[in-house]
């Protein structure tokens, strides 16, 4: 599939993310390895990374969606409500909804927060559009 550059107006509308401090190296060697498997969901991450606010991790604010966090969002198209953790490709399980931030649904909620309505790609190519309804830390078992 042929990646679609995202024009900067439409960038300029995109909500403000925040990464943490703690993994934005590793998200970012993630997102460069992705170029070569998934080109379209890796120039998303990076774009995304890239354009996000760093902060340490006492300041990443409890309501922003990060590594390990788990997420419940709603696609507003469907109006379907889904419950999701957040992880690097490593620890990946989608039949434990422990989903990578290499795929698409995961590049486009790294960094959003509580609220925030973003614009993501399907792999066949249709566009949707999701808001984030609750973010926590799942717990230890």
């Amino acid at each position: 599939m042929q990646s679609v550059k995202q024009p900067q107006a439409a960038r300029s509308l995109s909500p403000p993310l925040i990464i943490d401090a703690a993994v934005y190296d590793q998200l970012h060697a993630v997102a460069r390895m992705a170029l070569r498997s998934a080109p379209d969901v890796g120039e998303r991450l990076l774009e995304e990374i890239e354009r996000a606010e760093v902060l340490p991790t006492e300041q990443v604010p409890p309501s922003v969606v990060s590594i390990g966090r788990q997420v419940t969002y709603q696609d507003l198209e469907s109006g379907s409500i889904r419950t999701l953790q957040l992880v690097l490709p490593a620890d990946a399980d989608p039949a434990a909804l422990r989903i990578s931030v290499i795929s698409p649904i995961g590049a486009a909620l790294i960094g959003l927060s509580v609220g925030q309505v973003m614009t993501w790609q399907l792999r066949e190519g249709e566009q949707r559009k999701l808001t984030v309804l609750a973010v926590s830390v799942p717990a230890l078992t």
